[in-house]
């Protein structure tokens, strides 16, 4: 279990703030050191008077989450901050980018580093399955490398993840949430679960193998009404040269209906995923899934 501290002495008593490298609606992502231990974290910058309620509930959430989340490819956090103006979340620094802007640079991934990264995500994905929580809005631009030389990923931005009661028969999830390009068909019509997040890695892992959403269109509305009718085309030249062990799991993770839908353990068997992530003579997963 990760252990976030909640520190009452003014940040800038501990760290020293240094070059902006990212910015969002309600502030921007810093590098920061330590001043006793010289170390070089991230800071998540957080401006009160940018942020309604909503904002600060979701803050709160990602904290708490976070909490009882330990696994080598979920943004570790290790202490937060809040003064008069200010929230500070301070987190290790990964230094290679979002996955986002990796696939947008290369155009496509090879087939074994799709798989690499394909079965991270879901490595952490089972983990926190198996907590009960659901992310709700895995995609590139919430997946972060390590560094610029690095395949390792880490998972970051929880604050739209949810809890299931596993313990009641009130176990679907009824709030829409999500972003178009990678929202399951059944979070639009408020009835869902885990499964939402095995959708969204079907999406990426398309994404990964062919430069291309399977679901695009000219506006949300319009993306939006495709994902509803969850059919994709597998048809297309960009898929020409993709194996088909590759094709199986990506029908596997689309599929439309998220009872017959993997879950995120049964993917991790898949052996597409096997193939590439596990080491051969003690099967289990390599360093680049499980650091």
């Amino acid at each position: 279990m990760n252990s976030i501290k909640e520190k009452k002495d003014s940040f800038r008593n501990d760290y020293r703030i240094g070059q902006s490298i990212g910015t969002g609606s309600c502030g921007e992502v810093r590098k920061c050191r330590n001043v006793k231990t010289n170390l070089v974290k991230a800071v998540k910058i957080l401006r009160k008077d940018k942020m309604d309620q909503n904002d600060y509930e979701r803050f709160i959430n990602e904290i708490q989450i976070l909490n009882v989340l330990d696994h080598p490819n979920i943004l570790k956090m290790f202490e937060f901050y809040e003064d008069e103006k200010r929230l500070y979340l301070v987190s290790d620094l990964c230094t290679g980018g979002e996955l986002y802007d990796e696939i947008v640079a290369r155009k496509f991934l090879d087939e074994k580093t799709a798989s690499q990264i394909t079965g991270q995500i879901l490595s952490a994905v089972d983990y926190f399955h198996k907590k009960g929580i659901v992310h709700r809005d895995i995609k590139p631009e919430n997946i972060l490398l390590d560094s610029k030389r690095s395949n390792n990923i880490k998972l970051v931005d929880f604050r739209a993840a949810v809890v299931l009661n596993q313990d009641s028969s009130q176990d679907m999830i009824k709030s829409i949430y999500g972003t178009p390009y990678y929202v399951a068909p059944e979070v639009l019509f408020s009835e869902y679960d885990e499964k939402c997040d095995i959708w969204s890695v079907g999406i990426i892992l398309y994404l990964l193998l062919t430069g291309k959403p399977p679901f695009n269109g000219k506006d949300d509305k319009e993306i939006v009404k495709k994902v509803r009718k969850g059919y994709f085309e597998m048809d297309i030249p960009e898929m020409e040269a993709v194996s088909p062990e590759a094709q199986d799991l990506v029908k596997l993770l689309l599929d439309n209906n998220p009872v017959r839908r993997l879950c995120a353990h049964e993917a991790l068997n898949h052996p597409w995923i096997k193939k590439y992530n596990y080491d051969e003579q003690d099967n289990i997963l390599m360093h680049v899934v499980l650091q």
